[in-house]
């Protein structure tokens, strides 16, 4: 996992539309990744409906979320219609990303983590192993209090 006050490294990954996402279009602003071992699982989906649910609120404090798996923008693009979620999905094959940022699990799966990325390109919070049931408002709870800069 990186640590806070680290660069994120620069990524460009394929959302659930086939559309090219990329880290040097975020400059500048915050966004949260998700990063998900399957579509359409039950930790995945309960995750994804906790987010889903709490979107507004993200959206009120400026973090833009993204979900990120190793599924194909197909299967991406099936789970976002299921569950109506309102964020982009990106699909990391061979886990190259996640892979960089100690997300990638074992036999081709990401693991739940997640990492708060600030407007400077730079990890301001890593969340390891989530609690699917809890994490947004766990994300949105670190989001009401102050930004400390890293040392």
């Amino acid at each position: 996992m990186l640590a806070a006050g680290v660069a994120f490294p620069d990524w460009k990954l394929t959302d659930h539309t086939g559309t090219s996402r990329s880290s040097a279009e975020m400059a500048g602003k915050r966004y949260l990744l998700w990063f998900f071992p399957k579509a359409m699982t039950p930790g995945c989906t309960a995750e994804g409906r906790g987010i889903r649910d709490s979107y507004t609120d993200f959206e009120k404090v400026g973090v833009v979320v993204f979900g990120v798996s190793a599924d194909d923008p197909a299967s991406n693009a099936a789970f976002v219609k299921a569950e109506s979620f309102p964020f982009p999905l990106l699909s990391d094959p061979g886990l190259v990303l996640a892979s960089k940022v100690g997300a990638a699990g074992p036999v081709g799966y990401a693991r739940r983590v997640s990492y708060l990325v600030g407007a400077d390109g730079k990890v301001e919070k890593a969340y390891a192993d989530v609690n699917p049931a809890e994490h947004a408002k766990q994300v949105l709870d670190d989001l009401a209090q102050p930004v400390t800069p890293a040392k």
